[in-house]
């Protein structure tokens, strides 16, 4: 049986990245300023957010289903390269060896072969992307609009 492969974005997919960056100023609120316009670039922010609801449990479904070869395709923020050291840790603490050497850092998903993208955005490549893109979550660029897949829910209901 040929496995369809899936990509899986990290921020805002599997990773509370706002919530994050939320909690982070809260906690830092003399440096809000100096962030707020790129919160993406603070140090370490990556290696700490929580999973969004659903997604760990989610992710091994699609796993365990033999149906899917599971890749990650993620972007690192130019002036944040300490990033992609803290996703990949972020990926070992929750998934354990489940993507190793399977983590894609890119600005270019549009250039990935696959059959399914779950991505949030369509920046970086991801809405010209090749196979199907499963719009995840919310449109937190067009006044939070539900994203055609809202929740991991959705996803599996598709997907399994």
């Amino acid at each position: 049986m040929n496995k369809k492969i899936v990509y899986i974005d990290m921020d805002g997919v599997m990773v509370d990245f706002g919530k994050a960056v939320t909690d982070w100023f809260d906690k830092h609120p003399h440096l809000v300023d100096r962030y707020k316009g790129f919160p993406d670039h603070i140090q370490g922010l990556f290696r700490i957010a929580k999973p969004i609801d659903g997604a760990i449990d989610a992710i091994h479904k699609l796993h365990d289903s033999g149906k899917y070869d599971l890749f990650i395709a993620t972007s690192a923020p130019w002036g944040n390269p300490q990033s992609l050291t803290d996703k990949r840790f972020w990926l070992e603490d929750y998934f354990g060896d489940l993507f190793h050497k399977k983590l894609f850092t890119t600005h270019r998903k549009d250039l990935l072969i696959g059959d399914y993208l779950i991505d949030d955005r369509l920046k970086n490549g991801a809405g010209d992307f090749k196979g199907k893109l499963l719009r995840f979550g919310f449109d937190w660029e067009n006044d939070n609009k539900p994203n055609d897949f809202p929740t991991w829910k959705s996803i599996l209901d598709y997907l399994l």
